[in-house]
């Protein structure tokens, strides 16, 4: 009886814990005092890291100022359009989000994602080609599939915009949704094919190769951190387009979105630029390749 008894006292406390955080969470998503700092801190946060992306182009381009716009040089600086426009829009959010969501706060809210995509895809273009031409497999066809690929994207995205604008219901939204999850999943399979593949090469030169173990760890952390966070933000957008409590899209919720865009974005794109940081050798031969 006793051990019954103390059973049902477990419950009950669980009961009124489960009860307060779940009290706490709504008077969190009520607070418009939480929702300003969340906000806020996430300016700050994406602000910082589109200043160290900048920083970083700047150097190299000190660096190598005889060498045009090599692929090192587009990743920092769409490493910088895509922060920077997610500290505007956050820095703005009282403007931005709304209870109601319309076109134009979708596409505020999703171009910065977008370009997010087209940013790291360009980073599995780039060890595509190195693969192929370690590989003496033909490269020729990789530049122009990588700019079909998200020229598709950003093509459907347009159309599925425009159908929200003459679309009365929430089928709209979830489309658009689905459809982020679906190149998410995409950009992550890409990380895991050539990043793979990158590793797997990397592993089969010879030991005393110079830099061999540096690459190898390079390769390998930014294909699993690219890797995570492609999947975690594929799994985050599919749930919250089936279910409303779980939206990231909306200002009453920021908690979420301050896990959500830690997550997916700002601690993965910091990571990555911190990898990324060597500068390139000031002397260079006509084989030089940019984000090595």
């Amino acid at each position: 009886m006793a051990s019954s008894a103390l059973s049902f006292g477990d419950l009950e406390y669980a009961s009124v814990g489960g009860s307060l955080l779940l009290r706490w969470w709504n008077s969190i998503d009520e607070s418009q005092q939480w929702q300003e700092g969340v906000f806020y801190g996430l300016c700050a946060a994406y602000a910082l890291v589109a200043l160290i992306a900048l920083v970083q182009l700047v150097r190299i381009q000190l660096r190598v100022p005889e060498y045009g716009w090599t692929t090192q040089k587009v990743f920092h600086l769409m490493n910088f359009v895509v922060n920077g426009l997610r500290a505007v829009e956050f820095g703005f959010y009282w403007s931005v989000f709304h209870d109601k969501l319309k076109v134009l706060d979708m596409i505020l809210l999703d171009l910065p994602g977008l370009l997010f995509f087209s940013t790291y895809t360009l980073l599995v273009l780039f060890w595509a080609e190195i693969y192929h031409q370690a590989r003496s497999l033909p490269s020729d066809k990789l530049r122009p599939a990588y700019f079909s690929v998200n020229g598709a994207v950003y093509f459907i995205q347009v159309c599925i915009w425009i159908f929200m604008r003459f679309s009365k219901g929430p089928l709209a939204i979830k489309i658009a949704e689905i459809f982020f999850s679906v190149i998410s999943l995409c950009a992550a399979v890409g990380f895991i094919i050539y990043g793979g593949s990158m590793f797997v090469m990397l592993r089969r030169f010879p030991i005393e190769s110079r830099g061999r173990q540096k690459k190898l760890h390079e390769v390998g952390f930014v294909t699993g951190i690219c890797c995570t966070c492609f999947l975690i933000r594929c799994v985050m957008v599919a749930v919250s387009a089936f279910n409303k409590e779980a939206d990231v899209h909306v200002r009453n919720h920021p908690i979420l979105d301050l896990v959500y865009y830690m997550i997916v974005e700002i601690v993965p794109s910091a990571l990555v630029l911190f990898i990324l940081r060597k500068l390139p050798p000031k002397r260079m031969s006509d084989h030089y390749h940019p984000i090595k």
